[in-house]
């Protein structure tokens, strides 16, 4: 039996997939403002779930936008993360991507307060001089060092991305940052990952002048 395959040319795949997402939708109501990050997590992971599970703090589109553009960098917990970063879209604005997971300091931190390489990472990633956007795509334990960082009053970001999946810890520690008062978009639930932390990196930077 012959397949028939719709007839896209290469460069309009994306473009067709954002139009067959916004015919999914249908009448789904998405915070305005919001719809590119929404639907482009969609087109990452192919999961419409997105659309009830992204949650957002108050204007952070807005305050995250003009922090790329005043040059903030991103610090991610995984390598993969930083990888699915467009860098050069980021470097247009003064920022860089920042990844201390396999740092030895890092490492040796870890093990000497008897914790995890993504929660120590965040404590390095405080020495920075720099505004800083936190995209976490693996570990709960980075989330809630971000927290006790932030209640301490030691640390405040400039955003927080939560999107840590599995099962352990991975939902109390997105309900933490959602306590906080600092900028956050939040995947609840048990879904997330590098891949949707990384999209939402992407969103926001191709959002700018747009």
């Amino acid at each position: 039996m012959k397949e028939i395959f719709e007839k896209v040319e290469p460069k309009e795949i994306e473009a067709r997939s954002f139009e067959i997402i916004t015919e999914e939708l249908g009448d789904t109501l998405l915070i305005p403002g919001t719809e590119p990050i929404v639907k482009r997590c969609i087109h990452t992971s192919a999961d419409f779930d997105y659309a009830a599970n992204l949650c957002f703090s108050d204007g952070v589109v807005e305050k995250a936008l003009e922090a790329i553009k005043q040059g903030a960098c991103i610090v991610t917990d995984t390598q993969m993360v930083k990888a699915g970063i467009n860098k050069r879209e980021l470097e247009k604005y003064g920022g860089e991507v920042y990844c201390f997971i396999s740092d030895e300091d890092v490492a040796m931190t870890a093990k000497e307060h008897a914790s995890t390489r993504a929660a120590a990472s965040m404590e390095k990633a405080m020495q920075l001089d720099r505004p800083l956007i936190f995209a976490i795509g693996n570990a709960p334990t980075a989330l809630i060092k971000l927290y006790e960082l932030m209640e301490e009053r030691k640390y405040y970001p400039k955003l927080v991305i939560g999107v840590p999946v599995g099962f352990v810890n991975v939902v109390q520690s997105k309900e933490l940052i959602m306590k906080s008062e600092n900028p956050y978009i939040v995947a609840k639930g048990r879904k997330g990952g590098s891949n949707i932390a990384a999209c939402i990196c992407n969103a926001l930077l191709y959002m700018i002048d747009r």
